[in-house]
């Protein structure tokens, strides 16, 4: 059991990794995009969907990366099993159809709290991009009012 909630916590901190990496990198090429000046509606809306884009990428490949631990361990009978057990895991929707064996069901529980973690994180980090485009579009309304 200590063995498995090693290889868990591991698996864990590499998402944390991951996700860290990847939202510095939405920060940064946010930070050269020119969309916050832009007062018209698309661009923003644009950059949102990017962004929802980006943070889903990064949730799959996550998953990918909890299906292939149990893969390879053989705890599920084949990759797609293993896709599937992952993403209704990671993401807690948890339909029950396919179960870890017994052995496995608490890395099941750590996969489904890393979900819960950076699904959060993710939520946070799409709320902030959107309260910078809010001020933004504030600060150039106060503007264009004062013009």
């Amino acid at each position: 059991m200590v063995t498995l909630l090693l290889i868990s916590f591991l698996l864990m901190a590499l998402c944390v990794a991951i996700h860290a990496t990847g939202l510095m990198a939405a920060i940064r090429w946010h930070d050269r995009s020119s969309v916050l000046a832009d007062p018209r509606f698309w661009r923003p809306t644009w950059l949102l969907i990017q962004v929802a884009g980006w943070l889903v990428l990064l949730h799959l490949f996550e998953i990918f990366l909890w299906a292939s631990l149990y893969a390879w361990v053989h705890a599920l009978p084949d990759m797609h099993s293993a896709l599937y057990f992952s993403s209704v895991t990671y993401t807690t929707v948890g339909y029950g159809d396919v179960v870890l064996p017994e052995g496995w069901r608490l890395a099941g529980g750590i996969e489904a709290l890393t979900g819960i973690l950076m699904c959060g994180w993710s939520t946070g980090f799409f709320f902030a991009i959107l309260g910078r485009i809010y001020r933004s579009q504030q600060a150039l309304g106060n503007r264009s009012a004062a013009e």
